[in-house]
């Protein structure tokens, strides 16, 4: 799938081997394989929500360097496999996204999905396990961050939201960034709003924090917030104050189990 002139299927930046939080952007690139060309999508389209999420990675670069933290990025386009999803899904490889037709994701083959899940799927997924496995020691687990954004409208419906927390049963870390962040005037902060983490599509965080009680959040975005270097770098400082804050709790730290 991957020429060996491309780049691997994710981006791993190690951090500090002392730092307190794994950040994962599952969403970070619209790039394509050489291989499958744009899969019939039009040029235009690839640099759309479609096709990433727009500032999530910078946003994820930004918060990773203030906390010399650990960070996993996804490499390619979620147009060709969505690292979010359960392998198998119905959504994992999109015959159509947002109304557009993916002509290269029509009628595949089981060996030509497999191909994508093992060249970007198994890996990506593989880096993260093995990076929790090596930072979770003497029973102190690091806290787990996926970041993500969403559009401004949903069909043809403004989103009030900045910015949303998601979690499940465990909202350590998601409640109390959501209490501080609530705290500054004019801001819109969703409880389990844009999308909730109580869904199962949520499966990064499902797979790696919630199977091991590992503190985590998932934080959502508006991308017109996110979209210029001045707005990544607003947010990043924003949600790296409230997650800085949040981190003074050694509780955190402690699989759920034994927190309660």
């Amino acid at each position: 799938m991957l020429a060996s002139n491309e780049p691997a299927a994710f981006e791993l930046i190690a951090g500090a081997r002392d730092a307190r939080v794994i950040f994962v952007c599952d969403h970070a690139s619209n790039r394509m394989p050489a291989a499958l060309g744009h899969l019939g999508v039009p040029a235009p389209y690839l640099e759309n929500h479609i096709a990433w999420d727009i500032g999530a990675g910078a946003v994820t670069r930004l918060l990773r360097q203030r906390f010399d933290g650990a960070a996993v990025f996804g490499n390619y386009s979620r147009l060709v496999i969505d690292l979010n999803r359960a392998l198998g899904d119905a959504s994992s490889i999109p015959a159509i996204s947002d109304g557009l037709l993916i002509p290269g994701n029509l009628g595949l083959s089981a060996a030509e999905r497999e191909a994508r899940a093992a060249a970007l799927h198994r890996p990506y997924h593989k880096a993260i396990e093995e990076l929790i496995e090596t930072r979770s020691s003497g029973g102190r687990m690091p806290v787990f961050v996926g970041i993500h954004s969403f559009t401004p409208k949903f069909h043809g419906t403004d989103r009030p939201w900045h910015a949303g927390m998601l979690y499940d049963r465990d909202t350590r870390l998601a409640i109390s960034m959501l209490q501080r962040l609530r705290t500054e005037r004019g801001l819109v902060i969703g409880d389990n709003e844009p999308y909730s983490g109580r869904h199962t599509a949520d499966y990064t965080i499902d797979t790696h924090a919630e199977t091991r009680g590992i503190a985590h959040v998932g934080i959502e975005i508006r991308q017109d917030l996110i979209a210029g270097v001045s707005g990544q770098t607003e947010w990043a400082e924003r949600l790296g104050d409230a997650l800085e804050a949040a981190l003074a709790d050694e509780s955190l730290y402690e699989p759920l189990s034994a927190v309660r």
